[in-house]
C-alpha cells in the first residue's frame, strides 16, 4: 500500500525538512516486507483567497485531487482524536488489510482542513491541544509513519 503525506504548504531547505527526507527515506525498506511504501509526499500551494473559508475550500479541493484514486485518508485535525502510536499502527494495518492501494495523510493550512477533507477521512488525529508549526506538525506525522512501520515489523525502534 503506497503511503502519501500531502500537506498545504512548501517546507523550505532546512532542518524540518531534511528530518521529514530522513523518516520518509526509512518507510521504503522497513515498509517493503509490510506491503507498506514507498511514503510520497505532495505539498499543495497555500490559497491566496482573501477569506478563510476560500482559502480552505481551495486547499480541501487541491488536497482531495492530489490524491491517488482509492486511497484512504487519515487526517490532523485539532477536533480528532489523540491516539497512541499502536493503535495508529494498527489502523495502517488494517487499511492494507483491507485492500486499500494508498493511505493518505493529509496536513491542512494556517485555516485548517475543509470540511469536505475531514469528510472523506477515515480517522481524525490531534497532537494534543496545544498549537504547532505546520513544520513540526509535518516531522511529527513522518516519524508516526515511520515508527507504525516498525512497530508492525516488530523492529526495536519503538520501546514501550
Amino acid at each position: 500500500m503506497r503511503l502519501v503525506l500531502a500537506c498545504v504548504g512548501r517546507l523550505k531547505a532546512g532542518a524540518e525538512r531534511d528530518l521529514v527526507t530522513r523518516y520518509v527515506d526509512r518507510i521504503r525498506p522497513a515498509g517493503r516486507p509490510l506491503g507498506l511504501g514507498p511514503c510520497d509526499m505532495i505539498e499543495i500551494a497555500e490559497s491566496a483567497a482573501r477569506r478563510a473559508e476560500d482559502r480552505m475550500a481551495e486547499e480541501g479541493a487541491a488536497l482531495l485531487a492530489a490524491l491517488p484514486v482509492g486511497a484512504g485518508l487519515m487526517v490532523l485535525d485539532p477536533r480528532g482524536r489523540q491516539v497512541s502510536s499502536e493503535d495508529f499502527a494498527a489502523r495502517m494495518a488494517a487499511q492494507r488489510d483491507g485492500g486499500l492501494p494508498a493511505l493518505a495523510f493529509a496536513i491542512g493550512g494556517a485555516d485548517g482542513l475543509s470540511d469536505a477533507v475531514r469528510e472523506k477521512a477515515t480517522l481524525m488525529v490531534a497532537y494534543g491541544t496545544a498549537t504547532f508549526p505546520h513544520q513540526l506538525v509535518r516531522v511529527m506525522l513522518a516519524e508516526q509513519i515511520y515508527r507504525a512501520v516498525t512497530i508492525l515489523s516488530g523492529h526495536p525502534y519503538h520501546r514501550a
